[in-house]
């Protein structure tokens, strides 16, 4: 048989941009213009399933020598919550997409969200420029060209700049008109397609794992489940799990584009078939080696804003977190390299549990709060960190593939707001299989909190020792803070003795002694102090305020692991 290359396209858009009468025009068209076959089976534009439907031509040169056919599979993405689970399920099988746009309205919000999932998940674009026969027809042309001038602006700045752009009227008249109407500019498009067509790079080796879009049975066969594989690949015999069902089966045969065949890899659309299995138990999902995927309840991801998104990304916040087939709601936390790491080289794929990170508020962007804090404090540059993390709490366990694309998006976004609802994209690094994480996986995650706290030197007591206050309160367990290093704002450095009274007052050891300056600073301050308290309302009062003005503070700095039972206090 000659050569079938299949090259995944993604039909992605707007609501009612014409997605699925473009999918219908190029299946049809491409079958009967391409080639002279049966028409009856062409006729029928082999639509393989729901979003599914293909196209089929002959092999550009550019894809090598001899015959061949070049295969299109349209996955012509539906309704709009599913789309984003939909895409980012099949984000690693798009090979192609293509963006249809409503000449008429141009960019709208869900084009933009379409637009950003490309960026994430896809490297080649062509944009569609759909619905021209609403553009009356003296002004069709200069419309056009004003709409392509515009979509190349909106380009500009992503890695789709300088994608082609075609026009076309999938549907003329729309859904009423008959079916005699001839679309405009849909063989154009086909070979635009074919010339964007390349090798995909495709891996046979590593788990088996595909996203089963249907599945029926056929009599005195079994039971047939369709998808595309979404990584390794399969042979006859081989056995498949279904993590969902907990369920395992033997492949009993396979078929590709109506062809029986014994092995089919990643990037392939295939139908498998296996015995003594309910179809209605399985309509869309996924199928693995067995045991190779694992169900999480918690992960730690690396991960990046999505420009678009407006706000800032709050540790503590909920999201809802699409990974490998699956939406749930999540909680993150945010955490980046110590500061002093911030700039070392970023880890592909691999987490680091020997390192320690530093807890954040927030994803740390040019735009976020904390930044905005110290550009008013230094008008310096604000340094940021090459790579980021965050730990991810699911309310419900999620089954995924070890290493898989995971999205953060707000769905509950009123979906007509004009805003973008994906908020960070990532890698997930490391699953927690343990439902009890909290108590056996979390300690071993080294993020830390930098604590500050202040206070005052109340007095000396002699040349090595004074009494602080205000840095406790007064229910605080002092002994915990026994040992601690603090530094007085006259440069002394100090080490916390014990409690002082009842009151949250405590003793400092000095072990280099107190300087001649800073003891008498002191002195004159509590002299003053008495003499003020005796009621000597009189000048003197103005001057010791000044004096005090100026009271000697005493820091005490250290961190604090989040996730220690025993929040045990570090210095450095």
């Amino acid at each position: 048989a000659p050569r079938v290359l299949n090259v995944n396209v993604g039909v992605l858009g707007h609501i009612d941009s014409g997605k699925t009468a473009l999918a219908r025009a190029l299946s049809t068209t491409g079958s009967t213009a391409a080639f002279d076959r049966a028409p009856q089976s062409r006729a029928r534009g082999i639509t393989l399933d729901l979003g599914f439907s293909c196209l089929r031509t002959a092999l550009p040169p550019q894809l090598g020598p001899g015959p061949g056919e070049l295969q299109f599979t349209l996955v012509d993405c539906p309704g709009h919550a599913s789309l984003i689970r939909t895409i980012i399920g099949g984000a690693q099988i798009i090979d192609l997409m293509m963006l249809v746009i409503d000449v008429t309205k141009g960019m709208q919000t869900q084009s933009a969200e379409c637009l950003v999932i490309g960026q994430i998940a896809c490297q080649k674009m062509v944009v569609v420029l759909n619905k021209i026969d609403l553009l009356p027809e003296g002004k069709r042309q200069s419309a056009i060209e004003k709409m392509t001038k515009k979509m190349q602006k909106t380009l500009e700045n992503t890695k789709f700049c300088g994608c082609p752009i075609v026009a076309v009227a999938a549907k003329p008249g729309g859904p009423e008109a008959p079916e005699s109407e001839n679309p405009l500019g849909v063989s154009e498009l086909i070979e635009v397609l074919k010339s964007q067509a390349y090798l995909p790079s495709r891996d046979p080796s590593g788990h088996f794992l595909m996203a089963v879009d249907h599945c029926f049975s056929i009599k005195g066969q079994g039971t047939v489940m369709t998808g595309t594989i979404l990584s390794g690949s399969v042979s006859l015999g081989d056995n498949v799990e279904i993590p969902a069902l907990k369920v395992t089966k033997k492949v009993k045969s396979m078929q590709m584009f109506h062809t029986p065949v014994t092995f089919a890899m990643q990037g392939d659309r295939v139908g498998i078939c296996v015995t003594q299995f309910d179809p209605k138990l399985l309509e869309r999902g996924l199928i693995c080696t067995p045991e190779s995927l694992h169900t999480i309840h918690a992960a730690i991801i690396s991960l990046k804003k999505i420009q678009y998104f407006r706000g800032a990304l709050q540790t503590k916040a909920k999201f809802h977190i699409t990974v490998g087939h699956e939406t749930v709601m999540g909680r993150v936390m945010f955490f980046s390299p110590a500061p002093a790491n911030f700039n070392e080289e970023i880890q592909e794929n691999v987490f680091d549990f020997e390192k320690d990170y530093l807890y954040q508020e927030e994803y740390l962007s040019k735009d976020s709060n904390s930044s905005e804090e110290n550009k008013e404090n230094e008008q310096a540059e604000v340094q940021l960190p090459r790579q980021q993390w965050a730990l991810l709490e699911f309310e419900k366990p999620v089954t995924c593939p070890k290493l898989c694309l995971v999205i953060g998006s707000k769905l509950d976004t009123d979906i007509h707001a004009n805003t973008c609802r994906l908020a960070f994209h990532g890698v997930l690094l490391q699953g927690m299989e343990d439902k009890n994480y909290m108590e056996t996986f979390l300690p071993k995650l080294k993020v830390y909190k930098l604590k500050h706290k202040e206070g005052q030197v109340e007095r000396v007591m002699d040349d090595y020792s004074v009494i602080g206050r205000s840095l406790f309160k007064k229910e605080t367990n002092i002994q915990i803070f026994v040992g601690l290093k603090v530094k007085l704002s006259t440069g002394e450095d100090g080490i916390i003795d014990g409690g002082f009274g009842q009151s949250g007052k405590f003793k400092i050891r000095i072990p280099d002694g107190l300087k001649p300056d800073t003891k008498m600073l002191l002195t004159v301050a509590s002299k003053k102090k008495t003499k003020a308290g005796k009621g000597d309302a009189t000048k003197d009062d103005e001057s010791s305020k000044n004096d005090l003005a100026q009271p000697v503070t005493i820091s005490l700095l250290f961190k604090r692991y989040v996730f220690d039972t025993q929040k045990k206090m570090i210095q450095s």
